[in-house]
């Protein structure tokens, strides 16, 4: 994967950063992530050289807070931010290509898993079809069978859900976004799934 910040723009996004608020450290490591969609997390020896010589070149400022050192930019920091406005604005865009893709991403993953779903409970229903045709009938083996397939339909659906639970809390907890479109396919494709077992269910 390239990199997410060519030369010199982490520096100017640091600016940027800072023109919306004062903040520390390792906040502006937390917002690196979380805008980068999780695809960057900066190290303590990637931010702080970069703010040291911010501040060197009169850009920024920093004074202490507590056991928190504060950055917020200078009137020379935001003169320089406005003649680079073009830089940031393609810097800007490049970051929310990113975070699209990997939303995409997310997307065809869950539709992918609901094709799967649904195409393991057809053939359950077609293979529970054949062997009620090929067997021949045994006292109580209907009930029994019938019990046999709640408890793997049941271990289907909970391996499912817990599997895709952690997949979207592990995507959202790197600072990934999560698009509504997306839970709307996830909740019509477990329709879709559940009517088609109920109308199996019917015969």
């Amino acid at each position: 994967m390239p990199p997410v910040f060519s030369h010199g723009d982490l520096r100017l996004y640091l600016l940027a950063l800072l023109d919306e608020s004062p903040r520390h450290g390792y906040d502006l490591m937390q917002a690196l992530t979380d805008r980068t969609g999780g695809t960057y997390s900066p190290s303590a020896g990637t931010i702080y050289p970069r703010l040291a010589k911010l501040e060197e070149d009169g850009l920024v400022t920093k004074t202490v807070d507590g056991r928190k050192t504060v950055y917020e930019i200078t009137d020379a920091g935001r003169e320089h931010l406005e003649a680079r406005r073009g830089d940031l604005d393609g810097i800007q865009a490049g970051l929310a290509d990113t975070v699209r893709l990997i939303a995409d991403e997310v997307r065809g993953s869950v539709r992918a898993a609901m094709k799967s779903l649904q195409a393991d409970l057809a053939a359950a229903r077609d293979d529970a079809g054949r062997s009620a045709s090929t067997r021949p009938p045994e006292p109580e083996s209907p009930r029994a069978s019938s019990r046999a397939q709640v408890q793997r339909a049941d271990a289907a659906v909970d391996g499912f859900r817990s599997d895709l639970r952690a997949d979207l809390r592990t995507h959202v907890a790197r600072g990934g976004s999560l698009e509504e479109s997306v839970v709307d396919d996830l909740v019509a494709a477990l329709d879709a799934a559940r009517s088609e077992v109920q109308r199996a269910l019917r015969g």
